[in-house]
């Protein structure tokens, strides 16, 4: 079921497969929209997992006011009805599930991490990348920056990629109708000592090395968290290893939950 859910001083569009238990909160990555889940749902079906898009990514509308990405969470859960989530992020959506594992962790009863963000680390994107970027938008071309990003985070794929570079279309016009308006959650990256929710972590070997090694930094510190690596992911593990992805997270969802 589809449908719009009311965050403050806005909306964005979620997907709820209804169902028992707790469920699967799914949380895209900042180089794609919610549709990145999509080769890992046939695996999680008869669980209810809920997944939705960030303001300005995908199906969601551009942002008309100042936000937080772990407020919106909460209050998609909110609207839900859901006490207790086990929280499935990527990258961004990493970030944002750790940030409200630290500020309402009775709110979370797992957290299954691919690739993960986290807020208050040191930067991980060269002011390089950004300035590129920023030439590329300036003339306005799409394709340019969908084939820059695709040549920084996605080493694994082959040829044109058509999968990943339709994930970098929808989250594109995010990148720039949130500067302004998206907050910074708290720095949690000094904060992960405590986290309570039990943890996996799985890190994209094909990944950029900055990231690889701010995901073992992150894993040593969160208490008890398990660390995976997945030898043929970049930072789309979902689109490169989705079955695995999906065993990873039913592995911590039946051990959380």
């Amino acid at each position: 079921m589809e449908l719009t859910v009311p965050v403050k001083d806005g909306e964005v569009r979620a997907e709820d497969t209804g169902g028992e238990g707790p469920p699967l909160m799914l949380l895209h990555p900042g180089v794609a929209a919610s549709g990145v889940w999509d080769p890992v749902m046939p695996a999680l079906s008869g669980r209810r997992v809920i997944r939705y898009d960030a303001r300005g990514f995908g199906r969601s509308p551009a942002p008309t006011a100042q936000y937080s990405l772990s407020a919106d969470l909460l209050a998609v859960l909110d609207h839900f009805e859901v006490d207790r989530a086990v929280l499935v992020g990527s990258s961004m959506g990493g970030a944002t599930a750790l940030s409200l594992a630290l500020d309402a962790p009775a709110r979370v009863a797992g957290l299954a991490l691919f690739c993960p963000g986290v807020t208050g680390a040191p930067a991980l994107e060269s002011p390089e990348l950004m300035a590129q970027i920023g030439e590329l938008a300036q003339k306005g071309d799409m394709e340019g920056m969908v084939d820059l990003t695709l040549r920084t985070w996605g080493a694994a794929g082959t040829g044109s990629d058509p999968e990943a570079a339709a994930q970098v279309r929808a989250a594109i016009p995010g990148w720039f109708t949130n500067l302004g308006r998206q907050i910074p959650d708290a720095g949690a990256f000094d904060r992960l000592g405590g986290i309570t929710a039990p943890c996996l972590l799985a890190l994209g070997e094909l990944d950029q090395t900055e990231v690889i090694r701010c995901n073992e930094e992150m894993a040593a510190r969160i208490p008890g968290c398990r660390l995976v690596r997945l030898a043929d992911s970049d930072h789309f593990p979902s689109l490169r290893e989705p079955d695995r992805v999906a065993r990873l997270t039913l592995e911590l969802y039946d051990s959380a939950a």
